[in-house]
């Protein structure tokens, strides 16, 4: 019998690095730049909340002396410090130097993943073990804490509160850009500044404060996305090139929500239950079964981007200058 209550929770844990991604992704491409970066961005996200925790764990002499606040703020604050920089890097390339956001955001994955691995690394030497991981426990526990009344509540409790603060974290991140894009006049200008940069630069907004502020705020919250990753879904374990693919299940997400945060919510929900569904369908020792059980998610984004492309409605289009540098005296 297929579990409903333990899939949907594994499904949600799965798709909370996916929602991080793409809400952060959906602001950043509002403004018009296309960070395809956004795989290695998660990666320093969660390696620079890793150094943070790991530094603080082995500056206590007994774990049982760590302080729950400081466990949580220590790997926030340098997960987010670190996925800024990534963003401003970005920022530079794209938006002063005007180069290729294509190129330069795949360069930018390239990058964050090796930088993730060589530190990943270190830190792993640094511990004088066999096993090529880096273990987290004490701050991965204070991540997982669960409301107190989750198990009380049977099966209802498991599939709505059974997860640790970051998860929550993620869909209040999503809803409140939802209504920001949509409701506020910042959210009207950024739309404005991602969709004819020329004739916002006109009406006196801003161009490259929008497109800094959006994208390094788009990737400070998939930097998120890394950290939860790595603190409650992988139990505090860090091991290199262990992210997968979920960087770029993110972006991809981004086309299958047509740029709206908010719908992010239940989709990175599916593109989860997606990604592991082979694990919960008897598919016996056929690995072949098991790979095409992942390809889903994908396939569900092509079939999505193809009938969204013969609709043609403008809402459901991606920002008209994306993926465009801006030159003032090009007007």
């Amino acid at each position: 019998m297929f579990d409903l209550a333990a899939f949907i929770p594994r499904a949600v844990a799965q798709g909370i690095p996916l929602l991080f991604g793409s809400t952060g992704e959906i602001i950043t491409e509002k403004s018009g730049n296309l960070n395809l970066g956004i795989p290695g961005v998660m990666y320093v996200g969660g390696i620079c909340g890793v150094i943070g925790s790991f530094l603080y764990e082995n500056s206590l002499a007994d774990p049982a002396d760590m302080n729950s606040f400081l466990a949580v703020l220590i790997p926030v604050v340098c997960c987010l410090i670190g996925s800024l920089l990534m963003g401003l890097l970005y920022c530079f390339l794209t938006v002063n130097l005007r180069s290729n956001q294509n190129v330069t955001g795949l360069a930018m994955t390239t990058f964050g993943v090796g930088f993730g691995n060589f530190f990943g690394g270190s830190l792993i030497k640094l511990t004088g073990t066999d096993v090529p991981t880096i273990s987290l426990g004490a701050t991965s526990r204070v991540f997982r804490t669960t409301l107190p009344f989750a198990n009380s509540l049977g099966w209802f409790g498991k599939i709505f509160f059974s997860y640790g603060f970051l998860a929550y974290v993620a869909v209040l991140i999503a809803l409140l850009a939802s209504y920001v894009l949509d409701r506020t006049r910042i959210g009207l200008q950024l739309r404005a500044v991602g969709e004819d940069p020329a004739t916002a630069d006109a009406a006196g907004i801003n161009i490259t404060r929008y497109k800094y502020i959006a994208t390094c705020l788009g990737c400070m919250i998939a930097g998120l996305g890394g950290l939860y990753y790595v603190m409650d879904y992988a139990n505090g374990i860090w091991s290199n090139d262990a992210f997968g693919d979920r960087g770029w299940l993110a972006i991809a997400l981004v086309i299958f929500t047509i740029w709206r945060p908010n719908v992010s919510v239940p989709a990175s929900i599916l593109f989860g239950g997606l990604y592991i569904l082979y694990l919960f369908i008897p598919t016996g020792k056929n690995l072949a079964v098991k790979e095409l059980y992942k390809m889903l998610p994908y396939v569900v984004t092509i079939v999505v981007l193809i009938i969204t492309s013969m609709r043609s409605k403008r809402e459901n289009q991606p920002p008209e200058s994306l993926g465009l540098p801006y030159f003032r005296e090009d007007r």
